[in-house]
């Protein structure tokens, strides 16, 4: 069972920056496709990025597209999700998650119930 631990998140001005991590619980974490979500209260649950295990392809939603950045370093066994030029409208609980099943090291999409594994989420306000 893989577990993951989000860790990063608090509260920054608009403009401000912000680097979330994923860690996960085996060594193995480097195979897996890594997705980040978001949920604002009163809001739909929505994808943010993911990276993939096997060719660490990115993608992203249009919303952060130019700001945020995923990426990963397998020695730490660790997914990063940078954020830049924060907005107000980027508050909200961030999880990250990953597939499980045949490919799981493919990014099956910015769907939440295509990723199996789920973190608890950290989370980040943006407001001054």
């Amino acid at each position: 069972q893989l577990q993951l631990v989000e860790s990063g998140g608090g509260l920054v001005q608009p403009g401000g920056s912000l680097r979330l991590s994923c860690a996960g619980s085996r060594n193995t974490l480097d195979y897996y496709a890594v997705g980040w979500f978001r949920q604002a209260p009163g809001k739909e649950r929505e994808g943010v990025a993911c990276i993939g295990g096997s060719n660490g392809k990115t993608y992203y939603a249009d919303s952060v597209k130019g700001r945020f950045t995923i990426s990963r370093d397998n020695t730490q066994n660790t997914v990063w999700l940078q954020m830049n030029s924060l907005k107000t409208e980027d508050t909200a609980a961030y999880y990250c998650a990953a597939p499980s099943g045949s490919e799981y090291f493919y990014c099956p999409g910015l769907i939440w119930e295509k990723y199996t594994y789920r973190g608890q989420g950290t989370q980040v306000t943006v407001s001054s």
